[in-house]
């Protein structure tokens, strides 16, 4: 006869069940799993508002060392003063997401607004004058796009420093190597004029932002700059047209650099040969500022448009505290490796946000 065992000489003898001993590997995986998760998910959401964040340090730093900060007559010009940085980060930003990068916008800048002081000498015609302004960025920046991509050369660092150079001295050239004063009312007024204490040129940069906003956002193209950025070869695949979205984008920063033009020539009431010099670098700071990557595929309006008010703010502040002008590119430059490295961290999060997510799965 075969005994079977007694149940009560097999339980635990401090009265727990034998059940609750050896807890189910799988719930053990799953607390582990998600605590995995949580933790970058956490720092991702922290990394991702980054931008905003450092403008909101800097911005209440600025306001406790000097009263004068805070003032409407000194947001006003710290609003102005970031208005063409602001334009060109916007265009430069997309750029950016393509993988490529666009060193002539402030020589473009310059040219354009040389050319539209000379118009505005030929003639008073305030539409003759923007239009040439807008025209002249927007040649500038079809010839980038067309002899990056179909000259197949190997990177636009090429040919945007190429044309940084060819602009800067056509625009020296044309002019004399003088500024050329006078522009149209129109011109000055947005530029340089003010509602109340806001400058009309915020209001520029406004509407610029929006359309942004709605040409990425709300088409198709907006779609198709990520896919190129993001998977160059995957877009190909999926026949976007790769050599058309990268020749548009390089046209689009042209034309915004056309625009900047006529917000600079409107502040100087002229065209300066010598405007916008390292202006390419400073909306490069923008953009990554911002948390754009030059691995393409990453980057947000918004975040552009802080990267530009970070550039105006620290500089405007550190004028207010007289601090002395060489150190202020030192400030920039920090600023710049901080944002970039907070990038690098976000890489390695979202790594490890991927195998927390495979390993809950």
């Amino acid at each position: 006869m075969i005994e079977r065992p007694d149940p009560v000489a097999l339980a635990p003898r401090d009265g727990s069940s034998v059940q609750s001993q050896d807890p189910a590997p799988s719930a053990r995986g799953g607390v582990r799993s998600r605590r995995l998760f949580d933790g970058p998910r956490v720092g991702l959401a922290v990394i991702r508002v980054g931008p905003g964040l450092m403008l909101l340090v800097v911005v209440l730093v600025l306001a406790l060392l000097s009263p004068v900060f805070l003032t409407t007559r000194n947001l006003g010009n710290v609003l102005g003063q970031s208005a063409v940085i602001a334009v060109l980060a916007l265009a430069q930003l997309l750029v950016i997401i393509t993988r490529g990068i666009d060193l002539s916008v402030g020589s473009t800048m310059a040219l354009s607004a040389v050319v539209g002081a000379l118009v505005f000498q030929a003639t008073p015609s305030t539409l003759l004058v923007i239009v040439a302004m807008l025209l002249t960025g927007t040649l500038v920046g079809a010839v980038n796009g067309t002899a990056f991509v179909y000259g197949r050369l190997p990177h636009p660092f090429i040919i945007t420093l190429a044309t940084l150079s060819v602009a800067r001295g056509l625009a020296l050239w044309l002019s004399g190597g003088q500024p050329l004063r006078g522009m149209p009312q129109l011109v000055q007024d947005l530029g340089g004029g003010f509602v109340g204490w806001l400058p009309i040129s915020a209001f520029v940069v406004g509407g610029l932002a929006l359309l942004t906003l709605l040409l990425t956002k709300r088409m198709v193209w907006g779609r198709w700059i990520y896919a190129v950025g993001g998977n160059p070869d995957g877009a190909l695949r999926a026949a976007i047209p790769v050599r058309g979205v990268i020749v548009s984008v390089y046209v689009l920063s042209g034309l915004a650099a056309g625009v900047a033009a006529i917000v600079s020539a409107g502040r100087l009431n002229g065209g300066s040969p010598t405007s916008g010099e390292l202006l390419e670098l400073d909306t490069i700071a923008a953009v990554v500022i911002g948390g754009a990557s030059f691995l393409g595929g990453r980057g947000t309006v918004a975040n552009a448009l802080i990267g530009a008010l970070m550039i105006g703010v620290i500089r405007n502040g550190m004028n207010l505290l007289n601090v002395d002008a060489f150190l202020q590119p030192i400030v920039i430059g920090v600023v710049i490796v901080i944002a970039v490295e907070l990038d690098v961290i976000r890489g390695w999060l979202e790594r490890r946000l991927r195998v927390a997510q495979a390993a809950r799965a």
